[in-house]
């Protein structure tokens, strides 16, 4: 059992994009859920709007699947949770996966949240700090606060490393005038 990253609570994600370290590659993957109630599905967990969620429907586990069509680098995932506004629907337990495809999934973390309120940071690396390499990403929801049946997810990120140029070194581009500016398409 592990808990968050060590960032400061609620600390906005876009922070770490701001450093030019991380980029948020959540738009390259394709998303499904094990169920949803019809309005809040993944547009909503996806929509950048920590007012509007996702809610399950149905037995737990609630399942968030996020599959790349490449071998992709992660090293970070983050979470928006609201307990004041969820209640019951808010997640206590969450396991996180990493596989090549849903028969191989292997558990690289699991949280016990305790009414948690704001972004929640999890570092997916090794005991060495190294980012994970995976096709896929899933998210279970285990248990609720109040043991509650379902869930509400209000934001998910997924975040990978930004590599240095190859053709040389160049200052980061942190400001956010220089931030459109910061890779070649």
């Amino acid at each position: 059992m592990t808990t968050p990253d060590k960032t400061p609570p609620g600390a906005d994600p876009k922070q770490l994009e701001r450093t030019g370290t991380v980029r948020e590659i959540g738009s390259q993957a394709v998303w499904s859920l094990s169920s949803c109630k019809p309005g809040f599905g993944v547009d909503q967990l996806r929509d950048d709007n920590l007012e509007t969620y996702w809610q399950s429907d149905g037995s737990q586990p609630h399942l968030v699947n996020i599959q790349f069509r490449r071998k992709t680098t992660v090293k970070t995932l983050c979470i928006y949770a609201n307990y004041k506004s969820d209640e019951s629907y808010t997640p206590s337990k969450i396991s996180v996966r990493v596989g090549n495809n849903f028969h191989n999934l292997q558990e690289i973390r699991q949280l016990e949240l305790v009414e948690p309120s704001g972004w929640i940071h999890v570092p997916l690396t090794d005991n060495h700090k190294k980012p994970t390499r995976t096709f896929m990403i899933q998210i279970a929801v285990l248990a609720n606060h109040q043991n509650g049946r379902d869930t509400h997810m209000r934001q998910i990120k997924i975040y990978t490393p930004v590599e240095e140029s190859s053709i040389g070194k160049f200052p980061r581009c942190t400001t956010i005038d220089f931030m459109m500016y910061r890779s070649i398409r």
